[in-house]
C-alpha cells in the first residue's frame, strides 16, 4: 500500500509535502507489520491500533513517523533487515536478544540514527563498513556478539561518537589509530576480543576521555601519555594484555580517576608520586606485574582508596606509615613482594579494613598485639614470612575472622587458647611450618565453622583432644610432623583424612594411620583396657536411660493427649470435630519453650486442608499450619513409601532428635514431628520469603522481589555452605532443588528436605529407595545406571540450581529442544556459537563490569559442578571457596 502511494503521487506529479508525510506514515506502518509478522511481537498490531502506541515504538508527534524502536530482552530472533526502512528512526535498541547472522549493511542507511544498540545478541561476522554513513551517531555498542576481523576504517567519519563498545567479540588486528581522531569520544571499550599491537599514542588527545577499557587482549608497549593528557579519564581497565614500560607520571593530571585496573601486565618501574594527584582514587590494581622500588607514601593523599592491590610484584622496603590514615581502606594485598621490616601500627588504624594480606614477604618482626584493633578485619594472611616471637593471645579478639593464615614463619610459643573465641572462621586455620610447642588447646573445638585446620611442621605435643568433635564443619586437616601421641579421634573429617595427615607422630595410632592403638603394651595398654570398661559401663547405663525415657515419652503423651481433649471441651469445640482427626501414635516438639505454643491436634488439622498447601516436592507435601497460639509453623507431610513409617518408628524418632541438634545456619531443623497411620509430619519454622525457585520464577507476579546479582550470590553460597556441612556429617541429599531451598525473613538460603535421607526409608537408608531420588532436571546422569544417591550427584543438582540463579531459566525449559535440560542447553552453547554472555540474564549481567565479571565466574563454577563425569566435580567444600572467591574479589 505504501508503494502504491509513493507511485500514484509520483505519477500524478503532485507530491506535496504533507502527502509525503502520508506516504511516510504508510510506509512505516508496512514496515512494522512486516517486522511483526517476522518476530511475532506481543502487543503489535492488536486491534487495529495505533502503530505509535505499540510496546517499543516513540513516534514524531508532528508526523507520526517512528524515531524510536527498542526490542530489547525479548527473546527475539530473525531477519532484522526490514528495519532499515524506518529512516526516520533516531534510537534502535535490538540488545539481549537471539538475531544471529551478518549486521545488515542497509542500517547504514539509517541516516538519522543517533543511538544503534545490538548488544548480546549473535551477530558475526565482520562490523558493516556501511555503519560508517551514521553521521550523526552518538552510541554504537556492538558488545557480546561473534563479531570477527578488524574495525573498518569508515568508522573514523562517525565525528559525533561518544560511546564506542565492541566488547566481546572476536575481533583482530589493531585498535586502528582514527579512534584517536574522534573528538566526542567518552566511553571506549574493546575488552575480551584478539586486538593486539599498541594502544594508539593519539588516543584521548583531543577527545573527551572518560573510560577505557581494554582489558584481556593481546596489546603490548607501552601505556600511552595522551590518554591522561586532558585531565578527563575516570576509569582505566587494561588488565590482562602485554604492556610494558612504566605507568606513567601524568596519571596524576586526571583528578576524578576514580578506577585504575592494569593488573597482568608486563609493567616495569615504580608507581609515580603522582598518584597522589587522582584525589577521587577508590580502586588500584596494579598486581603480577613487574613493578620495583618502593610503595609511594602519596596513596595517603588518595583519601577515597577502598582497595590498593600490588601483589606479585618486587617491591621493597617497609608499607609507608602515612596509608594508616585512608579511612576507607577495605583491602590492602601486598603478597609477592619484597617488602620487610615489622607490620606497621599505623596500618592498623585502618578501621574499615577488611582483608590484610602481607603474606609471602620478608616480614621479620612480631605479630603485634594490637593487630585486632581492625574491628573489621576478615582475613588475616601473614604467611610466608619470617615473623618471630609469640603468636599474642590477643589474636583472640578478632572475632570477625573468616581466615587466618600465619603459617611458615618462625613462630614459637604454644597456640594461644583464645583462637577458639574465633567462631567465625571458617575458611581456614594454618598455623603450620612454625615452631609451635605444647599440647594442642582444647577450645579449638569450638570453631564449628571452620572448614580446612593445618598445624602441620611444628612441635606440639600430647594427644589430639576429643573437643575437636565440636568441629563439624572441617573437611582438610592436617596434624603431620610434630609430637603428638595417643590414638586418632574416632570422627568423620579424621577418619576420612589420608594417613599422610597423621604421619610424623610416632605416638599416634589409629585408623587412619596403619598402627594399631592395640598393638602397643605397657601402661598405655592398661589405660586402654580401663576406656573399655569404662564404655561398657555407659553403654549400659545408657540403654537403661534409652528404655527410661521410651516409658516416660509414652505416659507424657497420654497425658498430652488428654489434656488436649479436655481443653478442647473447654473451649466448647465440637467432640465431632477432633474425633474426626486420625488418632495421634506419636509426637514431640524438641523445643522447650515452644511446647506450649505448639497444638499437635492443629497441626494435623492444618495438613488436611488444600488451602494451607505451599508446595508439593517429590518426597513431601509443605504446608502452613498456624497454631491457636498464633504461632506459625511449616509442616512437611512425607509421603508414604512401602508403609515402612510405622514400622520403624523408634528409629525415625531417634534420627529427628538427632537432626533437631545439627545446627547450621543454611539448614532447615525439625522442631518436632506427629506421626499417625501411616503418615509422618514434621514441623519446622515458617519461612516467610517462600522458595528459591518462587523467588526465581514466579518474580513477574510480584516484580518487586525480583532478586539482584549480590543477592542471588549469596543465596547461591548459603546453600552451597549447607550442603557442604551435610557431606562433612556424612549425609547426602536426596533432593536438591531450587524447591527445596527456603529463603527465610533476611532472603538467606535454608536448604529442606534434609531429613528425608534419613526418614524415607530408615530400614534401608538411601542406598535403595522405591522412588526416583530428586526432582526432574536435577537429577545427575549417573543415576540412570547406579541408582545410588551420591555426594558427586548433589554437587551436580547444585550446579543446576547455579544455572538457575544465573540464567532465570528453569531446569526443564519449553524454550529448550525435546531432550534438551538446562544443563544440556548451557553445555552445548559453544557448538550454538553462543558466548558465556549470552547464556546469562541480560537484566542483571548488563548493570555493571563488577556484576558481569562475578556472573561469568559463577558460570565456570556452574559448569564444573554439571560435568558429566562424577569424579570431576569439585567437592561442596570446594566449591563454597570458589563461590567466597567470586564474591570476594
Amino acid at each position: 500500500m505504501a508503494t502504491f502511494c509513493l507511485l500514484t503521487l509520483l505519477i500524478a506529479g503532485v507530491l506535496s509535502s504533507l502527502e509525503l508525510v502520508g506516504c511516510a506514515q504508510l510506509s512505516d506502518e508496512a514496515t512494522l507489520l512486516a517486522i511483526n509478522e517476522e518476530f511475532g511481537i506481543p502487543g503489535w498490531g492488536f486491534n487495529g491500533s495505533d502503530f505509535c502506541s505499540w510496546p517499543g515504538i516513540g513516534c514524531d508527534l508532528s508526523n507520526s513517523t517512528v524515531e524510536k524502536l527498542d526490542l530489547s530482552r525479548r527473546f527475539l530472533g530473525g531477519n532484522v533487515t526490514l528495519i532499515s526502512d524506518l529512516r526516520a528512526l533516531k534510537r534502535l535498541d535490538l540488545s539481549s536478544n537471539n538475531f544471529h547472522g551478518l549486521i545488515p549493511p542497509g542500517f547504514g542507511n539509517l541516516s538519522e540514527l543517533e543511538y544503534l544498540d545490538l548488544s548480546m545478541n549473535k551477530f558475526g561476522g565482520p562490523i558493516p563498513k556501511e555503519l560508517g554513513g551514521l553521521r550523526n551517531l552518538r552510541a554504537l555498542n556492538l558488545s557480546n556478539n561473534l563479531l570477527t576481523g578488524e574495525m573498518p576504517d569508515e568508522l573514523e567519519s562517525l565525528v559525533k561518537l561518544q560511546d564506542l563498545q565492541v566488547s566481546s567479540n572476536h575481533l583482530n588486528g589493531s585498535i586502528p589509530s582514527w579512534v584517536g581522531n574522534l573528538s566526542s569520544l567518552k566511553i571506549f571499550s574493546a575488552y575480551e576480543n584478539g586486538l593486539g599491537g599498541k594502544i594508539p599514542d593519539n588516543l584521548g588527545v583531543v577527545g573527551e576521555l572518560q573510560l577505557l577499557n581494554l582489558h584481556s587482549n593481546q596489546l603490548e608497549g607501552p601505556i600511552p601519555k595522551s590518554i591522561f593528557a586532558r585531565g578527563k579519564l575516570e576509569v582505566l581497565i587494561l588488565t590482562q594484555n602485554q604492556l610494558n614500560g612504566a605507568i606513567p607520571e601524568e596519571i596524576g593530571y586526571c583528578k576524578s580517576l576514580s578506577n585504575v585496573r592494569i593488573g597482568n601486565n608486563n609493567l616495569i618501574g615504580n608507581i609515580p608520586w603522582t598518584i597522589g594527584n587522582a584525589s577521587s582514587l577508590t580502586y588500584f590494581e596494579a598486581d603480577n606485574n613487574n613493578l620495583s622500588g618502593k610503595i609511594v607514601s602519596d596513596f595517603a593523599q588518595c583519601k577515597n582508596l577502598t582497595l590498593l592491590n600490588l601483589a606479585s610484584n618486587g617491591f621493597t622496603g617497609s608499607v609507608p606509615a602515612e596509608l594508616g590514615i585512608l579511612g576507607n581502606l577495605q583491602e590492602l594485598i601486598l603478597y609477592g613482594n619484597n617488602l620487610y621490616g615489622d607490620i606497621s601500627l599505623s596500618i592498623l588504624a585502618c578501621k574499615n579494613l577488611n582483608k590484610l594480606d602481607l603474606s609471602n614477604n620478608r616480614f621479620n618482626g612480631s605479630i603485634p598485639m594490637e593487630i585486632c584493633n581492625v574491628s573489621r578485619l576478615q582475613y588475616l594472611l601473614l604467611g610466608q614470612n619470617s615473623l618471630k616471637g609469640e603468636i599474642p593471645h590477643e589474636i583472640g579478639n578478632c572475632v570477625k575472622l573468616l581466615q587466618l593464615h600465619i603459617g611458615s614463619n618462625y613462630l614459637t610459643g604454644s597456640i594461644p587458647p583464645e583462637i577458639g573465641h574465633l567462631k567465625n572462621l571458617q575458611i581456614s586455620l594454618n598455623l603450620s611450618f612454625n615452631h609451635l610447642h605444647g599440647p594442642l588447646p582444647p577450645e579449638l573445638g569450638k570453631l564449628d565453622k571452620l572448614v580446612s585446620l593445618d598445624v602441620s611442621n611444628n612441635q606440639l605435643s600430647g594427644a589430639i583432644p576429643p573437643d575437636f568433635r565440636g568441629m563439624l564443619s572441617l573437611i582438610e586437616v592436617n596434624f603431620s610432623n610434630n609430637l603428638l601421641t595417643g590414638p586418632v579421634p574416632n570422627f568423620g573429617p579424621f577418619q576420612k583424612s589420608s594417613n599422610s595427615s597423621f604421619l610424623g607422630n610416632k605416638g599416634l595410632c589409629g585408623e587412619p594411620l596403619t598402627l594399631s592403638c592395640g598393638s602397643s603394651s605397657g601402661p598405655d595398654r592398661e589405660g586402654y583396657h580401663h576406656r573399655v570398661s569404662y564404655r561398657v559401663i555407659l553403654a549400659v547405663i545408657g540403654s537403661g536411660l534409652a528404655v527410661f525415657v521410651s516409658v516416660t515419652v509414652v505416659v507424657l503423651l497420654f497425658m498430652m493427649r488428654e489434656r488436649q481433649e479436655k481443653v478442647a471441651k473447654a473451649a466448647g469445640v465440637p467432640e465431632s470435630e477432633t474425633s474426626d482427626l486420625p488418632t495421634i501414635v506419636a509426637g514431640n516438639v524438641f523445643v522447650d519453650n515452644l511446647k506450649q505454643a505448639i497444638d499437635l491436634d492443629a497441626v494435623v488439622k492444618a495438613t488436611m486442608k488444600d488451602a494451607n498447601k505451599l508446595s508439593c516436592g517429590t518426597f513431601s507435601t509443605v504446608y502452613k499450619a498456624i497454631m491457636p497460639s498464633g504461632l506459625i509453623l511449616l509442616v512437611k507431610r512425607l509421603k508414604s513409601v512401602d508403609r515402612s513409617i510405622i514400622h520403624h518408628q523408634n528409629k525415625m524418632i531417634r534420627e529427628l532428635e538427632r537432626l533437631s541438634r545439627l545446627c547450621h545456619d543454611n539448614l532447615m531443623q525439625p522442631i518436632g514431628f506427629v506421626i499417625y497411620e501411616d503418615v509422618a509430619l514434621l514441623l519446622h519454622h515458617y519461612l516467610p520469603n517462600g522458595t528459591l525457585g518462587q523467588l526465581l520464577h514466579e518474580h513477574t507476579k510480584k516484580p518487586e522481589y525480583e532478586p539482584d546479582w549480590p543477592q542471588r550470590l549469596s543465596i547461591a553460597i548459603g546453600v552451597a555452605e549447607g550442603l557442604a556441612f551435610l557431606h562433612h556429617v556424612a549425609v547426602i541429599h536426596l533432593d536438591i532443588s531450587s524447591g527445596n531451598v527456603f529463603l527465610d525473613a533476611n532472603f538467606n538460603a535454608v536448604v529442606g528436605e534434609v531429613e528425608i535421607s534419613k526418614l524415607l526409608d530408615p530400614s534401608r537408608g538411601t542406598a535403595s529407595i522405591s522412588a526416583v531420588a530428586g526432582s526432574f532436571g536435577y537429577i545427575p546422569p549417573e543415576y540412570a545406571y547406579t541408582m545410588q544417591v551420591t555426594a558427586p550427584g548433589n554437587v551436580y543438582s547444585f550446579g543446576v540450581i547455579l544455572l538457575e540463579i544465573l540464567t532465570t531459566r528453569m531446569p526443564v525449559d519449553e524454550v529448550f529442544d525435546e531432550g534438551v535440560d538446562l544443563v544440556k542447553w548451557v553445555h552445548s552453547a559453544p557448538a550454538r556459537g553462543e558466548t558465556p554472555e549470552q547464556i546469562l540474564d541480560a537484566r542483571l549481567s548488563t548493570v555493571s563490569f563488577t556484576w558481569r565479571k562475578e556472573m561469568l565466574a559463577a558460570l565456570k563454577i556452574a559448569l564444573l559442578c554439571t560435568d558429566g563425569i562424577p569424579a570431576k566435580r569439585p567437592k561442596m567444600k570446594k566449591v563454597v571457596e570458589m563461590l567466597q572467591e567470586v564474591k570476594q574479589n
